[in-house]
């Protein structure tokens, strides 16, 4: 008997991001509903007919989305709070995109409907320690759940309508209740009795449509839980299996090893249990020789979170023993999560260095790896045999490529010293010097550094990546577009400006394409939510600065004004977190060769006189390990690598960083350790709740927390402004405080930046002089 194949889930933006263009289309009024449902079922169609050709045998449906799985999930069970224009029954796409976009009211909806008052968006943060994001849900004590509509069956039926037969993915409702935030303080948890109905009737449709398997992911299981989280999943599946007796359930967990959790996950009672077998391979043989003889293991042997093809003799000899023990029938080989975080495929990167190219898989390609594995360790691997020794040798090539080693990066991360990872004098000095040199007014106002790029830039953009606009021609019309913003920016009185970032592409990619050690796809598109997908850079290899990257910008732009001009740059960590990193090295070294290249360009923009430099870190926080044994060891290194980046630098220079969806309780202490000047960070959408964390740790340093929610297009007026200021005055002292937007203005229209940015402004005037005339403080226009 041969062992089956399975895939949790597949990329859902498409082969050439059709879900993106649908879905803006719609929301800007260009297309219809109609048009936006007849393109995700096209997609999904596509999507499961191209699994069925590469042979999987366990084929995912509702693993698609319009916007974020955990939005779907609480539409589906109810969990919608007041105001987005629900009332019950059938959850409309107008409500569906408030939720996540928020809305300005009937008058300015956007979205294809009416949602009376205007709304912010959930609070949005990040999907486990991924760069995917996801709304989080909304719960208060008592409150009670409702299906409005059973997608998980929708979609099995629409596949078996094309002549596939699916396993429905449904997030669990553990992980649901546990990833949500209760605004009453109660745990979210206590909810699960109320919610479990919910489920088992969704359980009991599908099993009365045909559904003879469903995959419940909790990934929730790689987490530190509690007795009672614990408890709570055991009581859920006990539930699940009375109600359902004949349906199987195959309880997915990824993203880590189950470590205190393997006896918990081990007692359930279902039929399945998905581990993953490359960030958890360590304990597989032992959960194999631990599990019950009944229970099919599901193991996660191909990364699905990496672009690096699998040596598969590797593969193959770690896994033939665990096989040779265990049934064929209670075994399947997939990813170790869902596909969703790689792009499609590799058929357009014709542009890519052959020797790297060989070296990649995608997600398409990583479903041929599955069915070469399913050959060589079901007892067939004469037939495959040749595509494991090529595995083999890409791996060897990669050990010993001199494109991808390069001695003196090694040789000066050697050279590093304890002093190049620290300011010479503490920031309680520094302050001092710098508020002599910036003469910035209480409660300055500043950008987070990028402006709308517009539909004119993108196309000069692509209009000189073609030949089509010479580089002259393309140069002027940045320079005009930089100096625009710039006039624009005096004009409304912000006080401390930025070049508006119009020749950059992303905040990753643009500095990587001037770093040898990286490399770059023509398609490699990966969702981060909704519409919004980003393109990661590949590093294959050392990392190093051959030249400046943004210093002419830098220096033109202050040539344009008096007033201060921040350096933009992007920090080690994210520019290691949102790529694809290497895997034969550890992470942390490729961190501090990244951090060598920015400390280069820190030094070069101090030289040419620009007096704030700003190190965007959003991605800290979403590095950090899931389970806290770990934590300490990461946030050394992180910590230690934005240091070395950042404390080459005088005293007068002000070092600004940014962070964004970030649970700040957790790294408050390596938060402080970083020692920026400043750090922004986004606060709208939780009302300033990040900041008590801050307070609670009489955080020292000065920082912007968000008074404007930039994932949103509505326009905050000037008295929720203040209100955010006042709130975070009643936290920190207004002496610290910077008044910003969440985070860049790159997604944005100029017709809502304006007036955002204009009412930020008459704000943070409005609360000086409040300031003044109570404390006697001199008000600087």
């Amino acid at each position: 008997m041969s062992i089956k194949t399975a895939n949790l889930g597949f990329p859902r933006i498409g082969k050439h991001r059709e879900l993106k263009f649908a879905l803006e289309a719609y929301w800007s009024g260009k297309s219809d509903a109609q048009t936006l449902l007849e393109t995700a079922g096209t997609l999904r169609a596509k999507h499961w007919k191209l699994q069925q050709e590469k042979g999987v045998d366990a084929i995912p449906s509702n693993d698609f989305s319009f916007y974020d799985h955990v939005l779907d999930t609480a539409v589906m069970v109810g969990a919608i709070p007041d105001g987005y224009g629900w009332s019950g029954g059938h959850v409309g796409l107008a409500t569906y995109f408030a939720l996540a976009r928020g809305s300005q009211g009937e008058a300015a909806c956007g979205c294809g409907g009416t949602h009376g008052e205007p709304r912010a968006a959930l609070e949005m943060t990040k999907w486990f320690d991924t760069n995917y994001h996801y709304l989080v849900p909304e719960f208060s004590a008592g409150q009670g759940f409702i299906l409005t509509g059973n997608r998980p069956l929708e979609a099995f039926l629409e596949a078996r309508a094309i002549g596939i037969y699916t396993r429905p993915v449904i997030l669990g409702p553990v992980t649901f209740l546990k990833l949500g935030k209760a605004r009453d303080g109660s745990d979210p948890v206590d909810l699960l009795d109320r919610l479990l109905p919910v489920y088992r009737k969704i359980l009991v449709e599908l099993q009365e449509a045909g559904a003879d398997w469903v995959q419940i992911d909790e990934p929730c299981l790689a987490l530190d839980l509690t007795d009672k989280e614990r408890d709570s999943l055991v009581r859920t599946y006990t539930a699940f299996a009375e109600a359902v007796p004949g349906l199987s359930i195959l309880v997915a967990s990824y993203y880590g090893p189950l470590g205190d959790n393997r006896d918990t996950a081990l007692s359930l009672p279902v039929a399945g249990l998905h581990l993953d077998g490359i960030r958890g391979g360590e304990e597989l043989a032992a959960i194999a020789g631990d599990a019950p003889a009944h229970l099919l293991l599901s193991l996660g042997l191909i990364d699905g979170r990496n672009i690096w093809r699998a040596d598969l003799e590797d593969v193959v000899q770690r896994i033939e023993p665990l096989v040779a023990g265990r049934a064929p029938d209670l075994l399947q080989i997939a990813p170790s999560c869902s596909l969703l975080h790689l792009p499609f495929d590799l058929s357009d990167e014709t542009a890519l260095d052959l020797e790297l190219r060989a070296s990649l898989a995608f997600a398409s390609e990583k479903l041929d790896e599955l069915a070469v594995l399913r050959e060589a360790l079901s007892g067939n691997r004469p037939a495959v045999e040749a595509k494991i020794a090529a595995s083999s040798r890409i791996a060897r090539t990669r050990r010993t490529s001199r494109k991808v080693h390069d001695p003196l990066v090694e040789g000066r991360l050697l050279a590093v010293s304890r002093d190049m990872m620290q300011r010479a004098r503490p920031y309680s000095a520094r302050r001092t010097v710098q508020q002599h040199h910036l003469h910035l007014p209480v409660l300055p106002t500043t950008t987070i550094g990028s402006f709308p790029q517009t539909m004119e830039v993108r196309r000069a953009r692509s209009a000189h990546l073609k030949g089509e606009l010479s580089y002259i021609d393309y140069k002027a019309f940045l320079e005009r577009e930089t100096e625009s913003a710039i006039r624009w920016q005096e004009d409304v009185g912000i006080d401390v400006l930025v070049h508006g970032e119009f020749e950059r592409n992303d905040m990753v990619q643009y500095f990587a394409e001037q770093m040898d050690g990286y490399a770059f796809t023509k398609n490699g598109w990966v969702q981060s939510y909704g519409s919004r997908c980003v393109r990661p850079p590949i590093i294959y290899g050392d990392v190093s600065r051959p030249r400046p990257m943004t210093v002419d910008w830098a220096v033109f732009a202050q040539s344009k004004t008096s007033r201060p001009m921040k350096g933009m740059l992007t920090g080690p960590v994210t520019m290691l977190q949102w790529s694809f990193v290497r895997d034969d090295i550890p992470r942390d070294v490729v961190c501090r060769q990244i951090a060598l290249a920015i400390r280069d360009e820190v030094q070069d923009l101090e030289k040419v006189g620009i007096a704030i430099i700003q190190i965007d870190e959003p991605a800290l926080r979403e590095g950090l390990p899931l389970r806290r044994r770990d934590w300490q060891a990461y946030l050394g290194w992180a910590t230690e690598s934005f240091r070395l980046s950042a404390s080459g630098v005088a005293d007068r220079t002000q070092i600004h960083t940014h962070m964004c969806y970030s649970e700040f309780n957790d790294i408050m202490d390596a938060i402080i350790t970083m020692d920026a000047d400043a750090i922004s960070i986004e606060t709208s959408r939780s009302k300033m709740e990040l900041l008590d964390v801050f307070a609670d740790k009489r955080y020292p340093n000065e920082i912007g927390p968000g008074v404007y929610d930039i994932h949103s297009p509505r326009v905050p007026t000037v008295e929720e402004i203040v209100e955010l200021i006042e709130a975070a005055s009643a936290r920190l002292d207004p002496s610290q405080l910077w008044i910003n937007p969440d985070c860049g203005l790159k997604t944005r229209r100029w017709e809502e930046v304006k007036p955002a940015l204009a009412n930020m402004v008459q704000a943070a005037r409005q609360l000086r002089q409040r300031l003044a005339e109570s404390d006697g403080w001199r008000v600087i226009a």
